[in-house]
């Protein structure tokens, strides 16, 4: 419920405004991006840049750099600091993660002849469309590149799956949602507007070809992207979530556009989805939402699946569930459910099927943690703890310790001994090893390092949006509601965010001491103080106007 009314999570602000989409010279400026942006009045700073240009160095020291694209590692650290929001905090680990996620999103930014795309794979594979691109995890490229300074790579990237060769519908993929999301960051409503027709094409093409007539999307689970799962095949959370998404954002698009009948539609679509979800994937015995089996007319549907899988939590993603089906969270704090030391399992441990193989198809959702699914879910989490006001289940230090352990997880131990940031496809919850990766070498698969580096999950925007809770909107109205815990850090920053052209910074100091601007939360734009509090909770603050 992102559209600016009241409903049963309590009020969702409205969004509204633009700015002018930025344009560079190719292939160099990100280069004039980063002249100016150092060349900034220091009084819009909190941190300085060099002080966290140790990460970038140690982590090109210690790659074996195999496929090299747009900006290589030589002008890794040039190109990040012109672009990235930055980030202090007393936790190392986490600190750690988060540069590193940044250094590998950028070795996905390829340049082709339709301009630039996001890369799942650095070497191609023979299961992705053009420019080596999938849509499986574009979603995902799109929430975390979304607070990249330099709009070309995702203007781009969101043209090309619609008007660049994309093929959109080869996986799920909830494509209005996230570039809708981009736009909520940049401001800028012109690009998702532009491209309305062809996701109204794109989203009846879904209807036509995966909507049976009892309302349900039905989805092959390897389209999924979740081959090898316990609930199989069917009416799955997932493609119904994100066509509610969808739907959802075409109906904001369209009253910003003011096309009345075209917004009402498609919520019209979003409130059927919602009931048929609630209705028919809602196990009210397990307390979860499950995969259906399609039977063979498509009107009444088959048996739910007799296992919880982790992507049955995908619905509060889009804030879609109704109060009063919190109680399948408890789910990832069982050990016996999702809990793990590694990530977060992808069925419940309890299940006779659950099992991490290391035989048969080296991608298996059958129990393995994988970090495409734990980030659907601790962005579905913290949409809980910000829209659900009323649930009592899940708290903010659950989320605080859910994604420390998903930035301990993505680290591997190299054979000299030393344990080195990592990230890849799929993780043994129980130690930490990579099993694709395990399994391929032994197998001495090609291409070599398939899964290194892969981009395949959000970090970033789950630090930005979700821990330190800036929370994207389209109007000049600036919402932040931190999910640390309070008492665990006694100072924190986020500088040099852009944000509706403004660079903004995002400060907690306990007493005061740390950064010396004052004890208490605060919001600055462009250096300007637009809000401040004593202690952390939600605030809000209004975007002065440009040139101010």
């Amino acid at each position: 419920m992102r559209a600016g009314f009241v409903g049963a999570h309590g009020v969702r602000p409205c969004r509204g405004g633009r700015r002018a989409r930025a344009h560079a010279v190719r292939p160099y400026g990100w280069w004039l991006l980063l002249l100016f942006v150092t060349a900034w009045p220091g009084k819009a700073d909190v941190l300085k840049p060099d002080d966290y240009r140790h990460y970038i160095e140690t982590f090109n020291a210690d790659d074996e750099e195999m496929y090299p694209q747009y900006v290589p590692n030589a002008r890794a650290w040039e190109f990040l600091a012109a672009n990235i929001p930055l980030l202090d905090c007393p936790d190392e680990a986490l600190q750690t993660t988060y540069y590193f996620r940044w250094w590998t999103y950028r070795k996905h930014l390829k340049e082709t002849p339709a301009g630039f795309v996001v890369t799942e794979f650095l070497p191609p594979v023979g299961w992705a469309g053009k420019f080596n691109t999938i849509d499986c995890a574009a979603g995902h490229h799109l929430y975390e590149g979304r607070w990249l300074a330099d709009a070309r790579f995702l203007d781009d990237y969101s043209r090309f799956w619609f008007r660049g060769g994309g093929e959109p519908r080869r996986y799920s993929f909830w494509a209005a949602d996230a570039i809708l999301a981009r736009a909520e960051v940049t401001g800028d409503t012109a690009l998702p507007l532009d491209l309305l027709p062809d996701l109204v094409r794109n989203y009846q093409a879904w209807e036509d070809g995966h909507r049976d007539a009892n309302g349900l999307y039905w989805q092959i689970d390897d389209r999924d992207g979740m081959e090898v799962s316990l609930g199989g095949s069917g009416y799955r959370a997932t493609i119904n979530s994100y066509q509610y998404g969808d739907a959802q954002a075409i109906a904001r698009l369209a009253e910003l556009k003011g096309d009345a009948k075209l917004a009402a539609d498609f919520r019209a679509r979003a409130v059927s989805i919602k009931q048929q979800v609630q209705t028919q994937l809602w196990d009210d015995g397990a307390k979860f939402f499950k995969v259906r089996r399609r039977d063979g007319d498509g009107r009444n549907g088959g048996a739910l699946a007799a296992v919880r899988e982790l992507h049955g939590l995908t619905p509060w993603y889009f804030d879609l569930p109704d109060p009063g089906h919190e109680v399948a969270w408890k789910q990832i704090t069982d050990p016996d459910g999702f809990a793990a030391p590694y990530g977060l399992r992808t069925a419940e441990r309890r299940s006779p099927g659950y099992q991490v193989a290391y035989g048969g198809h080296e991608c298996q959702w059958n129990g393995p943690s994988w970090p495409y699914s734990t980030a659907i879910t601790l962005t579905a989490l913290a949409r809980l703890l910000h829209d659900y006001r009323g649930q009592a289940t899940m708290t903010k230090a659950d989320y605080f310790a859910l994604l420390r352990n998903y930035a301990d997880s993505q680290r591997r131990r190299r054979e000299d001994g030393r344990v080195v940031p990592w990230i890849d496809e799929n993780q043994n919850p129980d130690t930490g090893d990579w099993i694709s990766r395990t399994l391929l070498i032994q197998r001495h698969a090609t291409p070599k390092e398939r899964g290194k580096d892969y981009n395949h999950s959000t970090f970033c925007d789950l630090v930005i949006s979700g821990l330190i809770g800036l929370q994207p909107r389209l109007d000049d109205t600036v919402v932040v509601e931190p999910l640390v815990p309070d008492g665990t850090w006694d100072w924190f920053c986020l500088d040099r965010v852009p944000y509706h052209g403004r660079r903004l910074t995002i400060l907690w100091d306990r007493d005061g001491r740390h950064y010396g601007r004052g004890a208490g939360l605060r919001v600055l734009a462009d250096g300007v103080e637009i809000a401040a509090a004593e202690r952390l909770g939600v605030m809000m603050g209004k975007l002065p106007a440009k040139g101010n």
